[in-house]
């Protein structure tokens, strides 16, 4: 069925609901079962392709209109709405253009407004770059005119329905089983790890498996700008999300906000989804007041380039000599996780880093585990500061 074809029937639905109040699903479906009853009556189409127009009719008014199936799809990982006529889609790591589309341009706003208006958010000409979630977990950016040219635009990210584990992790060359129980025990003794790495790279996937090692009575404040996180069996937990200011008024929270809310909270672990910002300076400031074992992610191209980006971000938030700065990344961060994205779309731990002080001006660096060119993850060097396993009573 042509496009034109499907939204004349859809113009016909639309006409017939009442819009005044709110329809229940089962409603919306009877009405769209007698149009297809009386319009299809004399047509030669299928019992499939009746029952596929009912579905397509029922996501365009209750769901993400042509969308909906692809956010169904457990394979897919990426979808890419460049405008309404090409939709682009990642599975198992290979980027595709999709057969379908948006019936308009118009369509394709109503989703955006749809999926902003659901998490409280606000997109329009006066703010036209929104980043919001669906009820899923997934993470959605959108860019409307007069950003972009040829948009709208819509890039939404999938997260498994259930969350990866480390075994999982382990099952796909991700890591060894022997650099898992490294990790594990470092979680447990409460050293504070920074997870980096670049776009797509897995640091959201990376960080909820390994907050699995967490110890279950511990309390945990999560921190994201989208709710994202799926800990799992620690019942003292608290999940904070940022929020944007919109028309009506309502102020913005920022994760800089969030993160001092955190620490009168009593928190004995603070999660930070990803560090982009001047929140760095908060987050440094937490995990040298006692706040140890706390996680956190950053976008980096190397574990050495994390540190940078650190000092970067923290210069972002507070004016400080650099000396300061660096030194305050050496004594609350212990450990650098590096991921990557391999040329065959895999993603896996490339390096883990020891910070091991500041001397002359410099943070001293020590590599633990490296990926060989063999593509191997191997342990090159032991863990030099062990004082935090010796006092949780914790081995590797």
């Amino acid at each position: 069925m042509n496009r034109e074809t499907f939204q004349a029937i859809r113009d016909l639905l639309m006409e017939k609901l009442d819009m005044s109040r709110e329809m229940t699903d089962r409603e919306i479906l009877d009405e769209i079962d007698q149009l297809i009853l009386n319009r299809m009556r004399d047509s030669y189409i299928s019992l499939n392709e009746k029952l596929q127009l009912r579905q397509e009719l029922f996501y365009s008014v209750r769901k993400l209109d042509v969308l909906q199936e692809l956010i169904e799809d457990e394979t897919v990982t990426e979808i890419m709405v460049n405008g309404p006529d090409a939709i682009f889609v990642e599975r198992g790591g290979r980027l595709g253009k999709w057969d379908k589309s948006f019936t308009s341009r118009e369509k394709l706003e109503d989703v955006i407004q749809q999926i902003a208006g659901r998490c409280n958010r606000v997109i329009n000409e006066s703010m036209p770059i929104v980043d919001a979630r669906l009820e899923n977990g997934a993470r959605v950016n959108a860019v409307i005119s007069p950003v972009a040219l040829n948009g709208p635009i819509l890039t939404i990210r999938r997260f498994p329905d259930t969350p990866i584990t480390m075994d999982r992790l382990i099952a796909l060359g991700s890591l060894t089983c022997e650099c898992a129980r490294f990790l594990k025990a470092l979680v447990r003794a409460r050293y504070s790890i920074v997870i980096g790495g670049g776009t797509g790279s897995g640091k959201t996937t990376f960080l909820g498996a390994l907050s699995d090692y967490i110890p279950e009575d511990e309390r945990i404040i999560t921190i994201e700008d989208n709710a994202e996180l799926k800990i799992q069996g620690v019942e003292n937990l608290v999940r904070l999300e940022a929020k944007m200011a919109n028309m009506e008024g309502a102020v913005s929270v920022s994760i800089r906000d969030l993160i001092k809310t955190a620490l009168r909270m009593r928190p004995d672990r603070i999660v930070v989804g990803e560090v982009r910002g001047g929140e760095a300076v908060d987050m440094l400031q937490a995990l040298n007041t006692g706040h140890e074992g706390s996680l956190s992610t950053a976008h980096a191209n190397s574990a050495r380039d994390m540190l940078s980006r650190l000092e970067t971000m923290t210069l972002m938030g507070v004016d400080l000599p650099l000396e300061a700065i660096r030194r305050q990344i050496a004594s609350g961060v212990d450990i650098l996780i590096h991921l990557g994205r391999m040329r065959d779309k895999t993603r896996k731990v490339l390096e883990i880093t020891e910070v091991c002080g500041y001397e002359k001006n410099e943070i001293i660096t020590r590599t633990l585990f490296r990926r060989e060119e063999d593509l191997e993850l191997v342990q090159v060097s032991e863990l030099l500061n062990r004082e935090k396993l010796a006092r949780a009573g914790v081995e590797i």
